[in-house]
């Protein structure tokens, strides 16, 4: 995983007002806690921020008191129309530390045939890693699955030095076979007609 340098400053103003102003200016409101330190405020710049955010569990650098420091984002505040991000926080990691972390789970190949759908149970795998080494996604295969099967925790194969998490029982995907997500999708219509009858 490359890391990703923000130009960030120290901002010793806050408050509502503040943070507006900070981001007319182009800058988003952060802080930094972790490791027993002081919470540190920094305003980030915005839009060198929303860029690395496309990477998952991206590591960024930012310079504290004259340093610079690892941190990875654990709290990410949008607004809710626009999706611009209002404020985020940021937890402070050294290199060699194992963190926990959640990664997006990418599938590849097809289905068996006859209209079965895959359902992603865990959108996302929580896994274990060394803070700046950490694995932006897994792949799994789905070549061939037919209805009924499911893939668990315990059968993705992990990048190395990454560890689970979770219960290796636990479901991440499973096949659903057409004619049972036929019979949710009328039970669920059935329930909203009585619903509005009843209304």
């Amino acid at each position: 995983m490359s890391e990703i340098r923000l130009a960030a400053e120290s901002r010793n103003e806050f408050g509502k007002g503040a943070a507006r102003r900070a981001r007319r200016a182009g800058f988003v409101p952060g802080v930094v806690y972790g490791h027993g330190h002081a919470p540190v405020h920094l305003n980030l710049p915005s839009h060198d921020l929303m860029m690395a955010l496309k990477t998952p569990n991206a590591l960024l650098v930012v310079p504290i008191d004259g340093k610079d420091e690892y941190v990875l984002p654990k709290a990410v505040q949008r607004e809710a129309i626009k999706r611009t991000i209002e404020h985020v926080d940021l937890l402070l990691v050294k290199r060699g530390e194992k963190v926990t972390v959640e990664i997006p789970v990418h599938t590849e190949g097809e289905l068996a045939p006859g209209g079965n759908l895959l359902e992603h149970v865990l959108q996302a795998l929580p896994i274990e890693a060394e803070a700046t080494h950490l694995p932006e996604s897994v792949t799994v295969s789905v070549e061939g699955l037919e209805a009924g099967a499911s893939i668990t925790a315990g059968d993705i194969e992990l990048p190395k030095g990454t560890t689970l998490a979770v219960e290796a029982d636990a479901v991440v995907l499973q096949v659903i076979g057409a004619q049972a997500s036929q019979a949710d999708a009328d039970a669920e219509a059935a329930e909203a007609a009585e619903a509005g009858a009843e209304a």
